[in-house]
């Protein structure tokens, strides 16, 4: 057997000469023309590889070439047939491999140029970049707000219930990111790799939109500032809330089209960004700590105020979760490192000790985002408590003159204190303190203190500040980073087919284009709102979800036990994942139930959505391993439990061969079995085991996979065997676990009995003895067309080879080969005439006419059923079985129309007692049947001996008409045919079958489905070829006839 191609491993030593690569070395280029043994770390000339990296990357990954180890077959097979090593030439490192190229992410093929991907480390990547995410709109223009509305005290709480969520997500984040590589994608790629494609596929469109909303909300805190800026110079263009969407709209605009520009430049300048967002911070703390001037206490800043401000003062109609869910935004940067992920390298443990201890080596994402959260957590605590509510008070009115007069009384705030009276403030709404004034920042920075004559200078200068680069700078990493590139790793996988139009990138680091500009539309469609205290909401109920749910996957893998469940960062626990996700849904309907559950009902949606659509993805994930466990404790617990009658249910093993090449049997067995029961397609090969294992190995994923696609509830299952009985014994031998087994037998009729080999019909009825043997119940489906179509697929797939290869053909007739006349010119059609003179169809009648019933007869249970009969012949008791299973078929949606009718054996004399006795049984079995005819007369002699004696004549074996000796002889070398003493023996049998086959022809002929009870050879007593005589003068010129033998065991019961 041919092995793959592979790498050099690190125990080969230098002096082999290995590798050759061609084209771009990642998968489809590569190959080797032979690949020798080399003197290993065993001291001997070796197959065998000593454990590398190599071995298990995927195909086309971007870290490094993927190598393959040797097969097991080839180690195997090559030293059993010579001792030498006799190694086959390699092929393509893309067959045959045993991970799919589209199993993860990591198999894209990378760009040919990927000199200039940028790729950014835990500090650049991370830490800087959720400490600019998180410092941003709601530091500068609304915490005065927050704070002036909730007070000190709930103030903190709501800054640390904020960084409980974010930590707790971070945890559990960590925890996902170590365990393996993490690419481009972040929550998306967390969520849909742990849980899977529903609920990443769910939680990625509603996160998507929460980032793009969340882009309008910075942008819109934005356009405050500088229409607060066009206020004070009397340059408002229309009005506030116009000019605010005016500047939101040109702001987005800008930010369109400097995203184009790459991530390069972004990259260098984030650090100086960032160093003069440090300075504008420390600026607010020194500006609060000069003394104030006379104008500043006019709009309410004083110092020391801070009792005054520690309780809460709510107002409009706020409350607690009101004024928290406007404020949650500000922590929703821990994301920023995640979402570029694919972007980030990978820690190496030198570059900081901190980070080892805490994330391993590979744990820059969490070391980066937990100090981003420490850090901007104490900033908006010490700004809290230094530079606004010890510094402001809640109402000011800006006027100079409002202080208290001489003997005056004034008990309206504190700033009585400091000789003003802002009293008129509890009646008119006044336009300063941290009620009222958004831009509290503005006179509490230290460079409002210098003189007036560079008054509006430093406005400008803190405006640049405040709002460019602290409001600016966010909303540029959010529309680069966050929405945009995780939205393109959504839509390539595919889950959503008509979002794949998003998946294109361009340029060298693969930018999402097309994402930006959905990004501005919906942006903009937000802006229009124009009201930061609005769209705040909507943005924290959706990461509240993806939080939530982010968290669920942490616990949910640390549930679910895999092994594969191995994270490098071991501070991480799935209770404390557990509560906060539950601390996240609890805070959504605090906040707004309403909202929180049309969230979860858009979620569970697009669940539902994604779970019935089923993309072709397969990612490993937490849901399968929890899947697989449970099915393992069900399936022990079965094992643990007695079966009872009531819950019996056909469990089948159908010997359909290949499951497509008798579909009419598979469809049948399905319909009794679909959602309720076990269903077991088998096939066996027949021959040598090592000559069909490998034929064998191919077939078992394709046959389950074609089963899937056709939605069949099914099973696939082979082996490899000497003979066809001895496969089908292994299966009924080994088949199923604990309880999950089969206990139906279903396998076609043999119709070619009469010209197959002897042994071939010796295996038929021997599997029958062998089902009997082992106590399973047996129903067998003839049709009068046959059930195999085997042939015909194959003249398909031959024909549509041919036409594939004359289209080629005609392509190069027609110029469309490499260096033609051009890649864009229209393809001309293989004309008719052409097809007709190299194909060769063949054109007997009678052959298309037979395929054409045969095909027609294999796929009429896959519709739906008109109104007729189901005729049940219940003519020997066997448990209940020859009647279930016509019941189950009424309760199926292609069945309901057809009505059951009862046929039993009864004698001439006693015909209205026997049917009221089976309709007395049938009530208590509570199966409704207004049809039951008593047949009594069954003893009568056939008219159509004479045809089953011509039937039987070549197998007869005539000893009566020979001597003693010529008989011996005869039984000798024919001990398989029908002796005359055997057919005497059986007269009364064999006559009841052709009885029958006249009864059946009288009555149930219109009848759409026909089931007989069917009769036993006594083994050792009726030679196989008169058992087959009598199955054939049964069911033969009928409609689709079932013959059923339970196991005469009872399936049915009357009792409660």
């Amino acid at each position: 057997m041919e092995n793959l191609a592979f790498e050099k491993s690190k125990d080969d030593p230098p002096l082999y000469e290995e590798t050759s690569f061609s084209g771009n070395g990642y998968g489809n280029g590569e190959h080797r023309s032979v690949r020798p043994s080399v003197v290993s770390a065993f001291g001997h000339d070796t197959l065998d590889r000593v454990p590398s990296i190599d071995f298990y990357r995927n195909p086309g990954t971007v870290s490094g070439h993927r190598a393959i180890r040797p097969s097991l077959q080839e180690l195997h097979e090559v030293f059993q047939k010579n001792g030498d090593l006799d190694i086959p030439d390699t092929v393509d490192d893309g067959e045959g491999s045993d991970v799919l190229e589209n199993d993860d992410i990591e198999a894209i093929v990378p760009p040919e140029n990927s000199a200039g991907v940028v790729k950014f480390g835990w500090i650049k990547g991370v830490l800087v970049r959720c400490m600019l995410n998180i410092w941003g709109v709601m530091l500068f223009i609304r915490l005065s707000w927050v704070f002036g509305q909730a007070g000190v005290g709930l103030g903190i709480i709501i800054i640390l219930l904020s960084c409980v969520v974010t930590t707790l997500t971070c945890l559990s984040m960590s925890a996902i990111c170590t365990n393996g590589v993490v690419r481009g994608g972040g929550a998306y790629y967390l969520i849909s790799r742990s849980l899977g494609p529903e609920f990443g596929g769910s939680i990625g469109l509603i996160f998507a939109f929460a980032n793009a909303v969340a882009v309008a909300m910075y942008v819109v805190g934005f356009s405050e500032t500088v229409v607060d800026l066009l206020k004070v110079n009397n340059a408002i263009m229309v009005d506030e809330v116009n000019d605010i969407r005016i500047i939101g709209c040109i702001t987005v605009v800008l930010l369109l089209g400097i995203s184009v520009a790459g991530m390069e430049w972004e990259a260098k300048a984030q650090i100086v960004l960032l160093v003069i967002l440090l300075i504008a911070i420390v600026n607010v703390f020194v500006g609060t700590a000069i003394p104030a001037t006379e104008d500043k206490k006019a709009k309410g800043f004083y110092t020391s105020i801070m009792s005054e401000n520690f309780t809460p003062s709510f107002r409009d109609g706020e409350t607690f979760f009101s004024v928290f869910a406007i404020f949650f935004p500000a922590a929703t940067g821990i994301l920023a490192g995640a979402n570029i992920s694919g972007d980030l390298k990978l820690c190496p443990a030198s570059v900081n000790l901190m980070s080892v201890v805490i994330a391993g080596p590979s744990g820059g994402d969490s070391i980066g985002t937990l100090l981003a959260i420490l850090i901007t957590g104490l900033t908006y605590l010490a700004s809290l408590c230094a530079s606004v509510t010890a510094t402001v008070v809640r109402d000011a009115t800006g006027n100079r003159n409002d202080t208290i007069a001489p003997g005056a009384s004034c008990n309206f705030s504190i700033a009585c204190d400091f000789g003003y009276d802002f009293s008129v403030c509890g009646t008119t709404k006044c336009q300063y303190g941290l009620m009222n004034n958004f831009q509290v920042r503005d006179y509490t920075t230290s460079g409002t203190f210098i003189t007036a004559a560079h008054r509006e200078s430093l406005i400008l200068i803190n405006v640049f500040k405040i709002c460019l680069i602290h409001e600016c700078l966010p909303i540029f990493i959010l529309y680069k980073n966050n929405l945009p590139v995780w939205f393109q790793a959504l839509c390539k996988d595919n889950i959503y087919k008509a979002l794949h139009f998003f998946a294109k990138g361009h340029g060298k680091n693969n930018e999402p284009i097309r994402g930006y500009v959905l990004t501005f539309f919906i942006a903009v469609a937000f802006i229009l709102i124009a009201e930061l205290n609005v769209i705040a909401p909507i943005i924290s109920n959706f990461f509240l979800a993806s939080y939530a749910l982010i968290n669920f996957s942490c616990f949910h893998a640390s549930y679910a036990k895999s092994p594969g469940w191995r994270p490098a960062y071991k501070y991480y626990n799935m209770w404390l994942s557990l509560f906060g996700a539950v601390l996240c849904c609890a805070v959504m309907f605090v906040i707004n139930w309403w909202a929180a559950l049309l969230t979860y009902a858009i979620e569970i949606f697009l669940y539902i959505y994604v779970t019935v659509k089923k993309p072709d993805v397969n990612w490993g994930s937490s849901t399968q391993a929890v899947t697989f466990v449970n099915a393992v404790n069900n399936t022990l617990t079965l094992s643990g439990v007695d079966e009872h009658v009531k819950n019996f249910r056909p469990q089948c093993i159908v010997l359909t061969g290949a499951p497509k090449t008798r579909p009419a049997l598979l469809d049948l067995a399905h319909s009794f079995t679909k959602n309720y029961g076990l269903c077991l397609t088998c096939e066996v090969f027949v021959g040598p085991r090592v000559e069909r294992q490998q034929e064998m190995s191919a077939s078992m994923e394709q046959n389950q996979v074609w089963l899937n696609q056709q939605k069949r509830k099914a099973f696939y299952a082979a082996v490899a065997s000497e003979s066809f009985r001895e496969g089908a014994e292994s299966l009924l031998q080994a088949s199923g676990l604990g309880r999950l087994r089969p206990n139906t037998l279903m396998l076609g009729f043999k119709r070619n009995w009469r010209s197959a080999d002897t042994a071939d019909v010796q295996e038929y009825v021997g599997v029958l003895h062998d089902a009997f043997d082992f106590e399973y119940g047996t129903v067998m489906l003839r049709l009068n067309q046959g059930l195999d179509i085997s042939h015909i697929l194959a003249a398909e797939e031959e024909m549509e080879k041919m036409l594939l290869e004359q289209q080629a053909l005609e392509m190069e007739e027609n110029g469309f080969q490499e260096g033609g006349k051009g890649f864009f010119k229209r393809a001309r059609k293989p004309s008719q005439k052409v097809l007709a003179t190299r194909v060769e169809v063949p054109h007997t009648s009678d052959v298309a006419k037979i395929n054409q019933r045969l095909v027609e007869a294999s796929s009429q249970f896959k519709k739906k059923q008109d109104k007729g009969t189901i005729d049940v012949w219940w003519l020997f008791d066997d448990g209940g079985l020859t009647l279930l299973l016509p019941y189950i078929l009424t309760t199926r949606k292609k069945w309901k129309d057809c009505k059951l009718r009862i046929f039993i054996a009864g004698q001439p004399e006693r015909t209205e007692q026997d049917k009221e006795e089976m309709q007395s049984l049938l009530k208590k079995f509570r199966i409704k049947c207004n049809y039951i005819s008593v047949i009594g007369d069954l003893h009568i002699r056939p008219t159509a001996e004479k045809l089953f004696e011509d039937m039987i004549e070549p197998f007869r074996l005539h000893e009566g008409s020979k001597d003693t000796t010529q008989a011996e002889a005869l039984r000798k070398e024919h001990p398989w045919k029908i002796t005359d003493a055997e057919l005497d023996h059986f007269d009364e049998k064999t006559n009841l079958q052709v009885r029958l086959n006249e009864l059946l022809q009288e009555s149930s002929r219109a009848a759409k489905l026909i089931i007989v009870s069917m009769p036993i050879a006594r083994k050792g007593s009726v030679s196989d070829h008169l058992y087959m005589a009598w199955l054939e003068a049964l069911t033969k010129n009928l409609p689709p006839t079932l013959l059923v033998r339970g196991n005469h065991k009872s399936v049915l019961t009357f009792y409660s």
